[in-house]
């Protein structure tokens, strides 16, 4: 689909957004037979919140829908001009990834997320989500699929839709023919993901990030900036999952600052034995039954290395940034991690020394999102190192391919010296 002009595939984005409006109530219906499904199963909270379609996620769509509509072509970029010799040009330009696979669990809006970007940068998916939304997801599809027939101009089945577990296996031995699968969901998926196909996988697995409060932070300020990393939406990948507390920060009462508005927020703090007892101090018995306020235990070994995705939340306290790093690169998923200090030192040793996709200073994790990057949307967020990284936009699904325009050149003139090698790059590429 690459050779179908911007124009029209911006044009089929906003259709798709006027035909998610005009059939919301029928998307809203086929979401509430899951969710009551899922109620009667017995589903996690986190899990059900993840699965809710209401007004506020529907609009969400709609404004990304708008925003990848007015961002530039991912395809036909020349990100390098070099003239070898005279009349001789190479250049790299982008082109589409080719037919994706996304495997996705329990959030149907992925399917309008995932949809749109892979239209937009000209590739073809094949979707399959979790048994637990497949009314919205059905309904969601064909959403999509009756947009791109009326729009015209696109092969309807650019976008597909597998439902069956037995599906994904057959999907995952299609190396022939599918160039990347993008697994959204939980560690178990990405991990039988990545075992099970020989074909390239781009995701993360989990989703472990830690926000430090370094010696110089001040809590008042760390204080909503720790609380919207961890209640913002905390069956998120991107919520903290582990605060990091230098000494000095309990000494200065820090912590005790940032502790007393994570338990007000209903957080449970799983502390370390020095945290602890400046923790305890903190907490204090709920004067509202309609708004418990959150407790403080003792931490065991294991709560370091997990990914709570609700309100609870590890403390622990490390002597200094170099430990803090140690102990990121070494409990951490490589996704999203932050420091809260006032010095630049400390922030500057952080940033260029925590392995992950995301490194922040003084900023929510939650910001860990191709829609609040500007991306439009995300097909996810990876933690490779190799293609893509970080929030997966419209640059993470194209690549690239080399075109050399000559004049009849051939190597041998070059190897009998008719010919010699300029190499002289072309800086002025914002024009092309």
């Amino acid at each position: 689909m690459s050779g179908i002009p911007i124009c029209k595939r911006n044009s089929l984005l906003l259709r798709i957004g006027e035909s998610l409006k005009s059939r919301k109530a029928e998307v809203l219906q086929a979401n509430a037979k899951d969710l009551e499904d899922a109620t009667n199963s017995g589903i996690d909270a986190s899990v059900y919140k993840r699965l809710l379609l209401d007004e506020s996620k529907l609009s969400g769509l709609l404004d990304g829908l708008r925003e990848l509509a007015e961002l530039g072509d991912p395809l036909g970029r020349v990100t390098l001009s070099r003239t070898l010799s005279q009349g001789l040009l190479l250049e790299r330009v982008t082109c589409p990834l080719g037919v994706l696979a996304i495997i996705f669990e329990a959030r149907p809006e992925a399917v309008i997320q995932i949809a749109s970007l892979a239209l937009k940068s000209g590739n073809a998916v094949i979707l399959k989500g979790g048994k637990e939304a497949s009314r919205s997801n059905a309904a969601l599809v064909d959403v999509v699929r009756g947009a791109i027939a009326e729009e015209g101009g696109f092969p309807v089945d650019a976008v597909q839709f597998v439902s069956t577990r037995e599906d994904v296996a057959g999907l995952l031995a299609l190396d022939e023919y599918i160039d990347l699968v993008i697994p959204r969901g939980s560690m178990k998926l990405v991990r039988d993901v990545k075992a099970a196909t020989r074909i390239p996988v781009l995701g993360h697995a989990d989703g472990i990030c830690h926000v430090y409060l370094d010696s110089s932070v001040d809590g008042e300020a760390a204080a909503p900036v720790v609380v919207d990393s961890k209640t913002q939406y905390p069956a998120a990948c991107n919520a903290a999952e582990t605060l990091l507390v230098h000494p000095g920060a309990i000494a200065s009462g820090a912590v005790m600052v940032v502790g007393r508005a994570l338990l007000k927020a209903g957080v449970t703090l799983h502390a370390d034995a020095v945290c602890l007892s400046a923790l305890k101090e903190c907490a204090e018995p709920s004067k509202n039954e309609n708004q418990p306020i959150g407790t403080v235990i003792l931490a065991q070994q294991g709560d370091w290395d997990t990914e709570w995705l609700s309100l609870h939340m590890g403390v622990a306290c490390v002597p200094s940034v170099e430990e803090a790093v140690a102990w990121i690169n070494a409990h951490g998923s490589h996704h999203t991690d932050c420091i809260l200090t006032q010095e630049d030192s400390s922030a500057a040793f952080f940033m260029a020394n925590v392995d992950s996709a995301g490194v922040y200073h003084n900023a929510s994790t939650r910001f860990a999102d191709g829609f609040r990057y500007g991306f439009g949307a995300e097909v996810g967020i990876s933690t490779n190192r190799l293609h893509a990284r970080g929030p997966v936009g419209l640059e993470g699904l194209t690549t690239y391919k080399y075109t050399l325009r000559g004049e009849g050149h051939t190597v041998a003139q070059f190897s009998r010296g008719e010919r010699a090698y300029a190499h002289y790059d072309h800086l002025d590429l914002a024009r092309k």
